[in-house]
């Protein structure tokens, strides 16, 4: 690996960004200069591609979200670039990696590593604090071992073109409905409006601007489904359907997302 690595990271609850706090310790142990960039608020067009590149994202319906991907298939050419990924799920990685390789490599980059990495869960089921204490200590264990794997030369970011193609078209159907009207109907928070102090945090940290305060958060046609609203809401004001007992997560303080 290079000296310097520009890691870029979505983040939904937390999760993904605690992973990458970790990795990029352990590559400054190394002697690795670290940036960490938000995937939402960055250019792709504009990365250095003289670095070493890392990708960090949640799974979302067995592939990440829509403007994630975007964000990837807008990289600029490379000519050899080292590229290493990183995901947090809660089920399964499904066959993202393998896309996103195929990608990758017609750009000109140099896979180097990717790896998944198991993390509570912020839908459906919902544990109690006490279980996703321990599944976050055997991430961060995880990343930790990631990143030195990486620093030497023993990570690998195989593909198994069918199963990875598979998964990731039939995750397309699941998250195109996000960003259609019927999606919207069915998979909408709902407000509670007597819990709703009109803090405007969830505005704020949409990742895609799909909040808009009027007297109330005002929700538009854009959301894709991340949940940073519903788990970071301080007054636990919003509900989505299919999550057992209501139960939100968050790994991290509203501050790190805002920063």
């Amino acid at each position: 690996m290079k000296k310097n690595i520009d890691l870029y990271y979505f983040t939904g609850t937390g999760n993904t960004f605690i992973v990458s706090k970790k990795m990029k310790e352990v590559f400054e142990r190394n002697g690795i200069s670290v940036n960490l960039y938000k995937i939402e608020k960055s250019d792709p067009s504009k990365i250095n591609l003289k670095n070493t590149i890392g990708l960090a994202f949640p799974i979302a319906g067995f592939a990440t979200f829509p403007f994630v991907l975007d964000f990837i298939r807008l990289l600029p050419n490379a000519n050899g670039t080292e590229i290493f990924a990183v995901d947090t799920f809660a089920g399964t990685s499904g066959g993202i990696f393998g896309y996103i390789k195929k990608i990758l490599t017609k750009k000109g980059y140099t896979c180097i590593g990717a790896k998944g990495i198991k993390m509570p869960s912020n839908i459906f089921y919902v544990y109690k604090d006490a279980i996703n204490n321990k599944i976050v200590e055997k991430g961060i264990e995880k990343a930790e071992t990631y990143a030195s794997d990486l620093v030497n030369g023993k990570s690998r970011w195989n593909r198994f073109p069918v199963l990875s193609d598979i998964f990731y078209y039939f995750s397309l159907l699941l998250l195109s409905s996000w960003k259609i009207k019927i999606g919207q109907k069915y998979f909408a928070y709902k407000l509670i409006k007597e819990k709703c102090t009109k803090c405007g945090i969830c505005a704020k940290i949409c990742p895609v601007q799909n909040i808009e305060m009027d007297e109330y958060p005002k929700y538009m046609l854009k959301c894709q489904y991340c949940l940073r609203c519903v788990s970071f809401c301080p007054e636990k004001a919003l509900e989505i359907p299919f999550n057992y007992k209501k139960i939100t997560y968050k790994a991290v303080d509203v501050k790190e997302i805002l920063e």
